[in-house]
């Protein structure tokens, strides 16, 4: 037990209570970070020591951290923080001194049987409850209710010495993850950079998927130097991770693969390619790495999370595949045409095998970009919102840790304006492919309308950086450019809202805010040309219904969008 500041932290019971004995209620996580802070002995606690301590061997944003912070200082009334500081350099600290209290007398050793304690394992269940006091009953239990527990607990104990030798073990205990061996990438370049280049890559690939959650990550054994090099050999592990660099014409090439150590099968083979002309050498490395990790992180999870049945008879598990994979392109690359023929094909897939999850789970994401592009009337929104909750709830259930479905529930999340939610489910998504642009993006966009601009604009450049999938480019770079025009500053906005128009000129809502950064700049023909363009994809279009619906939204963001409206009127958009 400790006492601070007129509060009680009952460390068996997890509870927070006043001094009156009144409970608070706290999350769990909240908790821990409560405990943490109590127990550090007034030292500052680094954000990245929190979240590594609260949130072990997952990856979340700091959006989790704040939310605990603030928690606390509503549970303790630290309005004015100064319970709960912040520290120079980013930390915090509990600034108050804590007492540890005295606990309750344990209970006498001579209540019990004398002897050994292995002694009391070979009594009976009524000898066991005999030797404790009437009045200290187990857990509040009547004598016969408590020898009718602990005879059950016997059986059940002894049952599981009896089966243990023929019992798998991971039956009875917790299995432990798979491995994964990153061995050196090798250069086969023959350029001068090439082999600095294959080492800082296979650094990358290892400190990446040691972040993904559901696996260990062990290096490679080097052997001693020799006249033909370092030679390196694989740990004891499930699967390796092998692969070459290599400089063709005028571009790098990185060849990747996933291998299962115990065959030598090839569960996966990814490749990704970059200019060699580009100046920044950690950009193209970046973009290397991104793009054979994103792809093998996307099929090892689908190894480790495999589908939940076989499809029905008479349907195609090839051809699933298929419609999935092509709706997920829909999904990242979409225009109304896309979007349409998409949903056709899927609701296809669908009836042809209704219980087939992970058509499903396509479908529902499919559908959740049409709630945001607006391309459903109110009430067709409201139904495929029902739908899509029940099928996402069914999946997680079933499939917890799949990429896929998280991504589908981030972006349903995002669809239907919960935002706080949606960034600590896109965080999931990414402990388990952290090179995931398209859950970056959805977590950008709910910093957005959280008000959070420098950190959404920081996420959709982290988004850039890795350029995976490509085929999701426009969303960040939208997203960038949307950004810095609720900052703004329409001047930067400008190249992202163009370049996200050259990938996908089809959405209308792009061309809106080009016309509101051409018109803030004084482009203003410029911006006409680019209402029009819109008006054109988006008929029907005006000053009432321009913005995206902004339930949830912070008024930080509504005021923004106000203002970008604003610009888009001045360069031609009807009021009404």
């Amino acid at each position: 037990m400790l006492r601070f500041a007129g509060f009680e932290l009952d460390l068996h019971r997890a509870e927070l209570r006043r001094a009156d004995g009144t409970p608070i209620k706290l999350r769990p996580k909240t908790f821990e970070m409560l405990r943490l802070f109590a127990t550090s002995g007034g030292r500052v606690l680094s954000k990245q020591e929190l979240m590594e301590a609260v949130w072990p061997n997952v990856h979340v944003g700091e959006d989790s951290l704040f939310q605990c912070i603030r928690e606390l200082r509503t549970a303790l009334g630290d309005e004015r923080r100064q319970l709960i500081k912040l520290a120079s350099g980013g930390g915090y600290l509990l600034a108050t001194e804590v007492e540890a209290a005295g606990e309750a007398d344990p209970v006498p050793v001579e209540e019990f049987p004398s002897g050994s304690p292995d002694d009391v394992a070979l009594l009976p269940a009524e000898a066991i409850v005999a030797s404790v006091k009437p009045q200290r009953a187990l857990f509040g239990l009547s004598r016969q209710a408590t020898v009718a527990a602990v005879a059950g607990l016997c059986v059940i104990v002894m049952g599981l010495a009896v089966a243990a030798p023929v019992l798998k073990p991971d039956l009875l205990f917790k299995r432990t993850p798979p491995r994964l061996a990153v061995m050196p990438i090798a250069d086969e370049s023959n350029d001068a950079r090439g082999a600095a280049m294959a080492a800082e890559i296979t650094a990358r690939l290892a400190d990446g998927f040691a972040k993904v959650q559901n696996i260990s990550v062990v290096a490679p054994r080097l052997a001693a130097k020799g006249g033909a090099g370092t030679a390196a050999s694989a740990p004891s592990s499930d699967y390796e991770l092998r692969g070459e660099l290599e400089r063709r014409d005028q571009s790098w090439t990185l060849r990747a693969r996933i291998i299962k150590a115990a065959t030598g099968e090839v569960q996966s083979v990814v490749a990704a390619s970059v200019a060699a002309d580009e100046a920044d050498a950690q950009l193209a490395q970046s973009r290397l790495v991104a793009g054979v990790g994103h792809g093998l992180a996307r099929r090892l999870n689908e190894i480790l999370e495999p589908r939940v049945r076989a499809p029905a008879a008479g349907a195609s598990a090839g051809g699933d595949k298929v419609a999935v994979e092509q709706a997920l392109a829909s999904i990242n690359q979409t225009t109304r045409e896309r979007f349409g023929a998409a949903q056709a094909m899927l609701q296809k897939a669908l009836s042809d095998d209704p219980d087939n999850l992970d058509v499903a789970v396509a479908l529902a994401s499919l559908q959740m970009r049409g709630i945001q592009m607006v391309w459903f009337s109110p009430e067709e929104a409201v139904a495929v919102e029902a739908r899509a909750n029940a099928t996402l709830e069914q999946a997680l259930r079933s499939k917890p840790n799949s990429i896929a479905v998280l991504e589908a529930h981030c972006r349903f999340l995002s669809a239907t304006n919960h935002f706080v939610e949606s960034l600590v489910t896109c965080a999931k998504a990414l402990s388990f492919d952290p090179w995931n642009g398209s859950a970056l993006y959805l977590i950008g966009l709910g910093q957005v309308y959280l008000g959070r601009f420098d950190d959404a604009l920081a996420t959709f450049l982290q988004a850039d950086r890795y350029d995976t999938p490509q085929a999701s480019r426009w969303t960040w770079l939208l997203g960038a450019g949307m950004t810095y025009a609720l900052m703004e500053r329409f001047e930067e906005a400008l190249p992202w809202l163009q370049r996200s128009i050259a990938i996908t000129p089809g959405t209308g809502r792009s061309h809106f805010l080009l016309g509101a950064a051409y018109q803030r700049t004084g482009r203003l023909d410029e911006a006409r040309a680019a209402i029009a363009e819109g008006l054109r994809l988006r008929p029907g279009t005006t000053r009432l219904n321009v913005s995206p619906p902004m339930k949830n939204a912070s008024p930080v963001c509504i005021a923004a969008w106000e203002r970008v409206v604003q610009a888009e009127v001045d360069a031609g958009l009807p009021e009404q």
